[in-house]
């Protein structure tokens, strides 16, 4: 599916409604690969994702920690959801990815996890995944293509 934003906010927006049908599991995996340059709208629609599953912390790129995870708890349902974002911007190679514990996050059915910069470990990815292109268009036009 292709879509073409014309603001962040769009972009966010987006996410946003992902994240909604992520807790109303109109969408079942949970494992969101994205891929794009710098500037693309990643951040922005991991920060929609995270508003659409309740979370009301800020949501800023762990560039330099590589992984944050946020928790929401639902007044709807009586679970814990885990929300993984992972920015892998400074990893150059898988065998650098090893000791962040993926593997670990992958194979915990709760968690939502967002991979930015993805391409880098792409031999450990989990098969049920869906894939995100961020396409620079304009200033404000981003275009997205949701491969599931």
């Amino acid at each position: 599916m292709e879509i073409i934003t014309q603001s962040a906010l769009e972009t966010q927006k987006l996410g946003e409604k992902i994240g909604r049908n992520l807790i109303s599991q109109k969408i079942k995996s949970k494992i969101f690969c994205l891929y794009g340059d710098l500037g693309s709208g990643k951040t922005t629609f991991i920060q929609g994702v995270a508003k659409g599953l309740g979370i009301k912390k800020r949501v800023i790129s762990p560039t330099f920690m590589f992984i944050r995870m946020y928790q929401q708890e639902h007044r709807t349902k009586c679970i814990e959801q885990r929300f993984y974002h992972i920015d892998l911007y400074r990893i150059n190679k898988v065998e650098e990815a090893k000791g962040l514990g993926l593997q670990e996050i992958f194979e915990d059915k709760e968690a939502i996890v967002a991979i930015e910069w993805v391409e880098r470990i792409k031999e450990i990815l989990p098969k049920k995944r869906i894939d995100i292109y961020f396409d620079y268009v304009s200033e404000n036009q981003r275009k997205i293509n949701i491969i599931r």
